[in-house]
């Protein structure tokens, strides 16, 4: 074989290693990706141009992400906000307008108290995809109902169905499983 034949396959190798290694990246990062954000990250696909763009909008919440100062509840704290959700559902019977306004502001008082903006829904939105994208559409689905609701145009079932969604990003946010892992591991 000569110089030139080996400098040649070795040079194809070489390129067939790089695009190997190129694609390979490219295929575990969407599936982290995938994995990450779960449902968020097939909204995000549908939304997008391509694939390729959803996935840099994607990495790029995650930037942003790392950015923030999330704070765990203290114990005391999170039983606080558990019995101002009680209050709220309680109240719910009598005032179902004024029951969805408070859980609405004590979802954003949470978020904040956790270290997430509470300033932009789109900023919210974008931020919680990455930890919370599994109950990101009941915040999405609230969010809606309360918007029919200050134009006067929700039900008090379309109310009820607010209600439920903001309980499961609240029980998201309150961080009950993730404090039940933390107490097994001491």
């Amino acid at each position: 074989m000569s110089t030139g034949t080996l400098i040649g396959v070795i040079v194809v190798v070489l390129v067939v290693v790089a695009a190997v290694a190129v694609l390979s990246r490219f295929f575990l990062q969407r599936k982290r990706l995938r994995e990450r954000f779960g449902p968020e990250y097939e909204r995000a696909v549908e939304r997008s141009d391509s694939r390729m763009a959803a996935e840099r909008e994607l990495v790029e919440r995650e930037r942003e992400h790392a950015k923030l100062e999330l704070r765990p509840l203290a114990p005391v704290t999170r039983e606080s906000y558990a019995r101002s959700w009680s209050r709220i559902q309680e109240q719910f019977v009598d005032t179902p307008q004024e029951a969805v306004t408070q859980a609405d502001r004590l979802v954003t008082d949470l978020m904040a108290e956790r270290g997430y903006p509470t300033e932009g829904y789109e900023r919210q939105e974008a931020l919680l995809s990455v930890e919370h994208a599994n109950t990101l559409e009941h915040y999405r689905e609230a969010h809606t109902i309360s918007q029919r609701q200050d134009r006067g145009e929700a039900s008090t079932e379309d109310l009820r169905a607010a209600m439920v969604h903001y309980r499961t990003l609240f029980e998201d946010l309150l961080g009950r499983e993730d404090n039940r892992r933390e107490e097994g591991a001491r």
